[in-house]
């Protein structure tokens, strides 16, 4: 009988229990957390933070769930060492629990602004549901908020003061909104959606230092500009630290997230790895990739309970990914890869509605949508089928894109 470990409840290895016990009815599997509760959906917390959504809807899987398949589920325990040779897990309760195959899907860990009282009350970073419930309580509370990071999370912190009714100031350090996925363009929509929700957008700023007052609780950001911002809330959201250190000692290589290829295996025999934690090999563009979305995830879950159950390597890893904004009046979608490629096509139609389609050595990497998200099959498709756009990716940005136009990719 086959003893399989994963580390990490998320979607990721909660995926990858769930398939291993269909691959493998008769195994033993063991899903080891540090959170105090099994999977629930991380894409609605931000909503319940905002106060539209109630914490019933937001969980998955109750521990029943686990019961039912005979997975065995440790909550609130903390992996502290992996000897790969022994092929043993340890716990912060010493307990050594043996595996035939691994899976790390541990995630991470939001990264502290490396400024004076970024610790203070009142900061909070968005990660776990038990977050979201601080950061509602926290933002309903205050009169005035801070939101750093402009990115895809932090601006989950800006929407959430909108609908708190928070008077927020959004700094971040460029010229624009996710400047490395927008040009000036689309990055005005969002910053005048931002705007319509109560939030101010400041540019070329960001965060020198917090000032707390006696009992420790943040009262203003202070940029390096020297302007000071007053707050009694303030969300950051500058990336994520990836929980590896239980890998220190081992050859699993672990720099910028765990090297896995397209199988999801690492390095070392018998471990593999899942999720936002990963640097892939991703087929569709050719070269190492991270990515961070829900169904991408997922996808890596099982496609590494696949393989970990097979005896050869069965299935590899191919997926375009998708992250959608829900905040505005108006959608907002990125697949892909939108930040990477050597040339890009974009247009704006109208005051909220933007495109733009990232391409490398002539073929789709990415891109993102907004105001309108009816393109986005026939751009995935172009991806997936990993057809060569070369002299004609003014098409790529016709309001209704024909793909039958494009030569078949068996043609190419």
């Amino acid at each position: 009988m086959s003893e399989y470990v994963i580390i990490g409840d998320g979607i990721a290895g909660s995926s990858a229990a769930e398939t291993l016990r269909e691959e493998d009815p008769d195994s033993s599997i063991t899903v080891i957390t540090d959170e105090g509760e099994p999977l629930y959906n991380r894409i609605l917390i931000k909503e319940h933070a905002k106060g539209k959504l109630p914490e019933a809807p937001i969980s998955i899987h109750d521990e029943s769930w686990y019961d039912e398949r005979d997975i065995t589920l440790s909550l609130n325990t903390h992996v502290t060492r992996i000897d790969t040779d022994a092929k043993t897990v340890r716990t912060h309760e010493g307990e050594e629990i043996p595996y035939d195959k691994l899976l790390v899907a541990s995630g991470g860990t939001p990264t502290q602004l490396p400024v004076p009282n970024s610790d203070a009350d009142g900061i909070y970073h968005f990660w776990t549901f038990q977050d979201a419930r601080g950061i509602k309580e926290a933002a309903e509370a205050a009169e005035r908020g801070v939101a750093v990071g402009a990115g895809l999370l932090g601006i989950d912190f800006a929407a959430v003061m909108g609908s708190q009714d928070v008077e927020g100031k959004y700094l971040m350090r460029g010229d624009r909104w996710w400047r490395y996925a927008l040009s000036g363009d689309g990055a005005e929509i969002i910053h005048d959606g931002l705007r319509e929700m109560g939030v101010e957008p400041v540019f070329d700023s960001g965060v020198d230092h917090f000032e707390v007052d006696d009992d420790g609780h943040v009262t203003a950001a202070v940029d390096p500009n020297d302007e000071r911002y007053p707050c009694e809330f303030a969300g950051v959201a500058i990336g994520l630290t990836f929980n590896t250190e239980f890998l220190r000692g081992t050859d699993v290589e672990r720099d910028g997230g765990i090297a896995v290829d397209e199988f999801m295996q690492t390095g070392v025999e018998d471990v593999y790895a899942a999720g936002d934690i990963t640097r892939f090999f991703d087929t569709l563009i050719g070269q190492e990739a991270q990515n961070g979305s829900w169904g991408s995830a997922k996808e890596q879950g099982r496609v590494a309970a696949v393989n970990m159950a097979a005896d050869d390597e069965a299935e590899g890893f191919e997926w375009v990914s998708s992250y959608s904004i829900t905040h505005f009046d108006f959608p907002f979608l990125s697949f892909g890869h939108p930040t990477v490629g050597d040339d890009h096509v974009e247009q704006r139609y109208s005051e909220t509605e933007w495109r733009r389609v990232a391409l490398q050595d002539g073929r789709i990497v990415g891109g993102v949508l907004i105001g309108d998200l009816s393109q986005q099959r026939p751009l995935k498709q172009l991806m997936r089928e990993q057809r060569d756009v070369r002299g004609q990716t003014d098409r790529l940005l016709d309001e209704q894109i024909d793909v039958d136009a494009f030569a078949p990719a068996q043609e190419q």
